[in-house]
């Protein structure tokens, strides 16, 4: 005999977020220490900074082409989940599920990983609690999760909030090492130019490396596609929060290398291993490190919370996918509040056993293979559907398809064969845990 479900354990998420959340989830989804330290790398690499520039620029063209892509397919599969929900509908539950495994993998490590970072910038800030980073890291996770269990409403609020203070933080940043020391004109006929006229092109690999350290930093750009289910109107919002956040993100960024540009030497920037802190004590002083370290904090803490929404429910979906192995049914309840509580909790117990044991360090390793993979396998997920569903309703098309769609998969490609390539054990030990899904499909069946 089949057990009612109870109407105040619904198993449907609800419908509360709007185009401001999504935004929000974007913008504090990706920015983080990588815009304070990546700068000085990329013109070290590259030894000009208008092709720094250039490269950044890029970055966020990338990023965009990929946005309008993802936005096809969160709009015609408007479900939670991510790319987990895209490779179900395209390629079916076995393949869906190694998506959502990986994406699994992906966020608790990352969880573990940024957590014990924010320990780490505690102690800097204050040397008495640097042997406690581990117990800060801890009580940082389960102060998230008290943050989730709290309600999708105020969780969505807090993380518009500390999105906005993020940006004017960084664009506050930018805007006095420029009022310091303005850049010098330019010419206009250098304006759109990477590198001065005559000057043969740069090095390919230098280059590579030089893009995959910027595609890595706007990496968490798509984090609106988990809520679309949440979403009060997903056709409308979720294109516009893609578009709109990741237009933003190569503003910052922009803006953020060209005042490191204009009150450090190229010498010194490219040599700086956190660019952020040298430009720092130029406009504000010695005390400076300060500044910046708070700085990292709040970025640190405004990725934390969107990545437990999206892990949480990643596994809300891969669970109401096989509930039907009544195992799983129980992560599906959701609470009045919009929170599917019992999802949240094991996300978070996984999350605490990494930090505790230490073994996220590993995991880390790999997670550049699983991150793109699923960024191959969602552009992948598109072309299928393109062929296989061509009447399906889109309320949002692709813009240029299938070109930059192609060029996205291309690109991602070369990067996921680099990855590949220059990591051989980790990737091997990544292609280990992918294959660990099929057995577990099996077993959840």
């Amino acid at each position: 005999m089949t057990r009612p479900t109870s109407p105040t354990r619904p198993t449907r998420l609800l419908r509360l977020l709007g185009l401001g959340f999504g935004i929000a989830v974007v913008i504090g989804g990706t920015i983080g220490v990588g815009i304070l330290r990546t700068p000085g790398t990329v013109v070290a690499r590259l030894g000009s900074e208008p092709l720094a520039i250039a490269v950044w620029v890029l970055g966020g063209l990338y990023a965009l082409l990929g946005a309008f892509a993802l936005a096809e397919l969160g709009t015609m599969t408007p479900e939670t989940g991510g790319y987990f929900a895209y490779a179900r509908r395209a390629f079916g539950p076995a393949i869906g599920f190694a998506v959502g495994w990986c994406d699994l993998l992906v966020y608790c490590t990352a969880l573990a990983y940024l957590s014990i970072a924010i320990g780490e910038f505690t102690g800097a800030l204050a040397p008495r609690l640097a042997p406690h980073a581990k117990a800060i890291a801890i009580a940082t996770l389960l102060f998230s999760a008290l943050l989730q269990w709290s309600g999708l409403r105020i969780s969505s609020w807090v993380q518009e909030i500390v999105s906005a203070l993020k940006a004017v933080g960084f664009i506050g940043l930018a805007v006095a090492c420029l009022s310091v020391r303005p850049l010098p004109p330019v010419p206009p006929f250098q304006v759109f130019l990477p590198f001065p006229p005559f000057q043969p092109f740069p090095p390919l690999v230098p280059l590579i490396l030089a893009f995959q350290l910027v595609i890595g930093t706007y990496g968490g750009w798509y984090s609106a596609i988990y809520f679309t289910e949440e979403d009060t109107e997903p056709a409308r919002h979720l294109p516009r929060a893609l578009i709109t956040g990741v237009l933003l993100l190569t503003f910052i960024y922009v803006a953020v290398n060209l005042a490191f540009m204009a009150v450090l030497p190229i010498g010194q920037l490219g040599s700086s291993d956190l660019p952020a802190a040298d430009a720092a004590v130029v406009v504000f002083g010695s005390r400076a490190a300060r500044l910046i370290t708070l700085l990292s904090i709040v970025s640190l803490v405004g990725i934390i919370n969107p990545l437990m929404m999206i892990a949480t429910r990643v596994l809300f979906a891969i669970a109401r996918d096989r509930r039907a192995s009544g195992g799983l049914s129980t992560l599906t309840a959701v609470s009045r509040r919009g929170t599917p509580e019992a999802a949240l909790a094991t996300i978070t117990v996984a999350a605490l056993a990494l930090v505790a044991t230490g073994t996220f360090d590993r995991l880390f390793a790999m997670v550049a293979v699983f991150v793109t993979g699923n960024y191959v396998a969602a552009m992948l997920s598109l072309i299928a559907l393109r062929r296989r569903e061509p009447e399906a309703p889109r309320p949002f098309r692709a813009w240029g398809y299938p070109w930059t769609v192609w060029i996205v998969l291309a690109v991602s490609a070369a990067f996921l064969a680099g990855a590949v390539a220059g990591d051989p054990w980790n990737s091997a030990a990544a292609a280990g845990l992918l294959a660990l899904s099929w057995p577990l499909w099996r077993v959840l069946r």
